[in-house]
């Protein structure tokens, strides 16, 4: 039998990632992410496996963002057995979007069964409830740390490599051995940025025979990262003068955390005004807190202020809120202010509150730091819609929009095909995690450079030669 792969999650898409590779001796998955969409393609998507759960020999994750570890609790409830190997930051924070994920479905299933009953529809079921995925993640998980070689089932090695894309993620490195044979294969989904604040840039390994590569920003270039620190200087100022609020949704794991070590650096650098900074987010500031303890996975200038006490998280005027009160109060203090609060694609969370609050207010703005898919609020915020819907009401649009593409935390189109050279020579480059558009572009971009590329389809299987 030979060495395969199946793609069966974020595969011409961004959401839901989980490929499946076999041998003769070993099934391995790497990562179990959620799909994210509408609620009923959610629920369908994410309710069955293609492959027995109690079958596999091991789970590998490569970070903690919802759409590479969202569906453990999932696979836990259907039979798996196996050890689930990532880093030691990873872990904390997965336990902790795990927890927020089951939270936020029994939540929406009790808002669906309040209209169900009314209607007289069955009832319906979260996918996993907040105390299954604090069960899930309490047990299996095996910490490695980074460059060391680990065998996770029969002839199968793993070693992780620092992606640079949040904190604690990873390229993973998988070995197969077929008797004589060794097949390497390389998983860099998500891949990071180089220089980017707080974190180490990417550590692509060398003698892969095949890479499977995320392709989020393949059709796109980022401004230099240095720009956002610019953008979100000029956008506070501007917003100030004209005494308004400047709401940023951001997603609750790394996004919001970048955030704050830049307006840290602002304000310790005199760059803008000392205004109240709020953190309306209880997710946000219990993963701060794990940033805080894991700080020896950052970069040595943000490990040696930490040490130093000169903590980005932690500085005058800065706060992080919890009670639901604290965070309706906001909306009635006129003051100018930052509100750095989830969902990061403006689909659920306090950010909606605050939207709904403000945006009809010309004096505030709404900076956008993150990506935003298609069919969310956040998109239809960023093509500037006249007239949006929140809570079903719909709004005008009147607050300023400042989009900072700089913030983003994936490789661009060229950053990607220059980490891919380092790994060359490779029989085979597979394209994942990316809208359609983005993988052909990217296809291009490496094919024009001699690098074999090759985009698979949800659900495909290919044969490793």
């Amino acid at each position: 039998m030979a060495v395969t792969i199946q793609f069966l999650g974020g595969v011409r898409t961004v959401t839901g990632s989980s490929h499946l590779v076999s041998s003769d001796t070993a099934k391995v998955l790497l990562d179990c992410g959620l799909f994210q969409g509408r609620r009923d393609e959610f629920y369908e998507r994410n309710s069955g496996f293609a492959f027995v759960p109690r079958q596999l020999d091991a789970l590998v994750l490569s970070h903690a963002h919802i759409d590479h570890c969202g569906n453990i609790p999932s696979l836990v409830k259907k039979g798996l057995r196996c050890k689930i190997y990532c880093t030691h930051a990873t872990r904390d924070l997965t336990k902790l979007m795990l927890e927020d994920s089951g939270k936020i479905q029994e939540e929406d299933i009790r808002y669906v069964n309040k209209v169900n009953r009314r209607l007289g529809l069955p009832l319906r079921k979260p996918l996993y409830t907040q105390k299954e995925a604090s069960k899930a993640a309490k047990r299996r998980f095996q910490n490695i740390s980074y460059n060391q070689r680990v065998c996770v089932a029969k002839n199968t090695f793993v070693t992780l490599h620092d992606a640079g894309h949040i904190l604690g993620s990873a390229i993973v490195e998988l070995e197969m051995k077929e008797g004589e044979r060794t097949v390497r294969i390389g998983y860099a989904v998500d891949l990071g940025r180089e220089n980017l604040p707080m974190l180490n840039n990417p550590e692509m390994p060398k003698g892969l025979d095949y890479l499977i590569v995320e392709s989020t920003y393949g059709s796109r270039s980022h401004a230099p990262i240095e720009d956002a620190k610019t953008k979100l200087r000029d956008t506070i100022r501007r917003t100030i003068e004209r005494k308004g609020k400047i709401l940023i949704p951001a997603f609750t794991l790394e996004r919001t955390q970048e955030v704050l070590y830049f307006l840290s650096q602002l304000l310790k650098e005199r760059q803008i005004p000392v205004i109240p900074i709020y953190v309306d987010s209880p997710l946000a500031t219990e993963i701060t807190e794990v940033f805080k303890y894991h700080h020896g996975y950052m970069n040595a200038k943000t490990r040696r202020a930490i040490e130093g006490g000169d903590s980005p998280f932690e500085f005058l005027h800065l706060h992080f809120i919890r009670d639901q009160k604290e965070s309706k109060a906001l909306n009635i203090e006129k003051r100018p202010m930052v509100i750095i609060a989830g969902s990061g694609m403006c689909e659920s969370g306090r950010i909606l509150h605050h939207l709904k609050n403000n945006i009809e207010d010309s004096r505030n703005t709404i900076l956008i730091v993150g990506y935003m898919a298609r069919d969310t609020l956040g998109r239809r915020i960023v093509e500037r819609e006249r007239f949006v819907k929140i809570f079903g009401v719909e709004y005008e649009l009147n607050a300023e929009v400042v989009v900072a593409n700089a913030f983003s935390a994936h490789a661009d189109k060229d950053e990607i095909v220059k980490l891919v050279a380092r790994s060359m020579p490779l029989k085979n480059i597979y394209l994942v995690h990316g809208e359609v558009e983005s993988c052909h572009a990217l296809y291009e971009s490496l094919s024009q450079r001699g690098m074999p590329a090759y985009i698979p389809s949800p659900t495909e299987e290919v044969t490793l030669a």
